[in-house]
């Protein structure tokens, strides 16, 4: 069984991670990883490839920037040659970036089976690139993979068959665990102390993509660095954008550039509390007990708030962030929880349901 495996972001190379792992026990199962190129430079994409331990793409389509719409026209032409050149049995697309939208596209007008792991997800904002994604990958796919039972929930309100849907846990969770070893020595070369600062980084295009958010997000880091050490690891959207608005976050913060998979685990690991408006940063926060503030209005990963240690804050403002902050921190996190199934052996289990749905049946 030949298997494609497609990435184009960082989160993407995450999870694809433990699921190439788990193929390549079997004989008889093929993985084939394709790189869309939607993160195009090293320390966004090729650091993770090193770092997770997979191997060079098989196919690097090479699309780079551009706009969403651009993006997915040039993913889909490119990935069309490859479905014709390998003749896959399946492809299988993960999360919700434009790579994951345009690739189970040409999987499902070529009539290839389609698996979308970390389905089901649902912030009910339309207004989120990611959203649309999520709901027409959901729609194109044969299997469904969930993390969450509020994604199983959100699939059969959609009335998809619910024996296509299967909760399998988190694959982002299985690739910490697997590095859980190599996270615990604090990067004491920052000039930071361990346990004692908070960790920022905000990438969504609703706060950084216009002059209004990043001075936001300035006025925030501004606040808090009067009360305590913050790290900002800006993403190169975020810092390009704020450079075009005359704004200069190092002046107010230890700033830091995209960091790679480890450093970053790292930085999490020995937080006080992580702000963020990432969707995997709140699944990772709440497998480590790590208090987050997420500044957004909606979740599309609920049980993350319902575990007890992700607090959504909409409509935030610099004051409104510092006092969630007191009181997030002055908390009893012994009630936290992780959600079932968040062990490690996802990619496992998705391995042998697909197994038993293409070879063994």
């Amino acid at each position: 069984m030949k298997i494609i495996l497609v990435a184009g972001t960082r989160p993407n190379f995450v999870k694809i991670a433990p699921l190439y792992r788990a193929f390549l026990q079997y004989p008889d199962m093929h993985p084939q990883i394709v790189h869309t190129g939607q993160h195009y430079d090293f320390h966004m994409s090729g650091i993770f490839f090193e770092q997770l331990g997979i191997p060079e793409p098989d196919h690097f389509l090479g699309v780079g920037p551009g706009s969403s719409t651009t993006q997915t026209a040039e993913i889909m032409y490119a990935f069309e040659r490859v479905i014709r050149d390998e003749n896959p049995d399946l492809v299988v697309v993960v999360g919700d970036v434009t790579s994951t939208f345009a690739c189970a596209l040409v999987a499902a007008q070529m009539r290839v089976p389609l698996a979308h792991v970390e389905a089901g997800l649902r912030s009910r904002d339309r207004t989120m690139p990611e959203e649309m994604n999520r709901i027409l990958t959901d729609a194109l796919s044969d299997q469904l993979f969930v993390t969450e039972q509020a994604a199983v929930d959100n699939l059969l309100r959609e009335n998809i068959d619910p024996r296509r849907v299967h909760l399998a846990g988190n694959v982002v969770i299985d690739s910490l665990v697997h590095f859980r070893g190599r996270i615990d020595d604090f990067p004491a070369d920052l000039g930071i102390n361990a346990g004692r600062y908070l960790l920022v980084t905000m990438h969504r295009q609703a706060n950084v993509d216009h002059e209004t958010g990043l001075r936001k997000i300035a006025g925030m880091l501004e606040t808090l660095g009067t009360r305590w050490q913050v790290v900002f690891v800006t993403h190169p959207r975020t810092a390009r954008n704020a450079a075009s608005f005359g704004l200069d976050f190092a002046e107010l913060v230890k700033t830091l550039p995209p960091q790679g998979y480890l450093e970053f685990l790292r930085l999490m690991r020995h937080s006080a509390a992580v702000i963020t408006d990432s969707g995997g940063v709140q699944e990772e926060t709440t497998f480590l007990g790590i208090p987050c503030i997420t500044l957004r209005n909606n979740t599309e990963r609920p049980v993350t708030v319902e575990c007890g240690t992700n607090y959504l804050l909409p409509d935030f403002d610099a004051q409104k962030v510092r006092d969630t902050i007191e009181i997030v921190l002055s908390g009893d996190f012994s009630n936290r929880r992780v959600p079932p199934l968040w062990d490690g052996n996802t990619a496992q289990r998705i391995v042998n349901i697909l197994r038993e749905k293409y070879i063994n049946s």
